[in-house]
């Protein structure tokens, strides 16, 4: 079995080699602006689970989805190469909503930033409340 500590490298390993795939060796008109969120392995190191996340809508995840699928065999043969197991860990594609949840949640707080300062600018107009109350000093 082994430590944490290799398996951590091992995944590590994983990830940068599947990147650089992605990013240098695929040419692929489906591929979006994809980004590899993290590799988990399984503990016997028969599969390896690559976490991607997509930026733009259901369609361009789908299309990515089916462009990782395919592209699934040459990435894991890269990763074959630069491995030094005994036997290469099956690559599977997961997606991975948290950079597109977290870029939901960025737009929601600007959203309310912008209501708040326009009912701010709205309250500070002439004749106002702080108006009368600056004028009353």
């Amino acid at each position: 079995m082994p430590s944490k500590k290799t398996i951590a490298r091992l995944e590590a390993q994983i990830l940068r080699r599947a990147a650089h795939c992605l990013q240098f060796e695929v040419s692929d008109p489906r591929m979006g602006f994809v980004t590899l969120t993290g590799v988990e392995l399984s503990k016997d190191m028969a599969y390896a689970t690559i976490r991607y996340s997509v930026l733009g809508d259901d369609a361009e995840c789908s299309k990515t989805n089916a462009m990782l699928e395919q592209a699934r065999g040459f990435v894991q043969r890269q990763v074959a190469s630069i491995l030094r197991t005994r036997t290469t860990p099956t690559l599977r594609w997961e997606y991975d909503p948290s950079i597109a949840a977290a870029s939901q949640m960025e737009q929601l707080i600007q959203d309310v930033q912008t209501r708040d300062e326009q009912i701010r600018l709205s309250n500070d107009g002439p004749g106002s409340v702080t108006d009368e109350a600056e004028a009353a000093d």
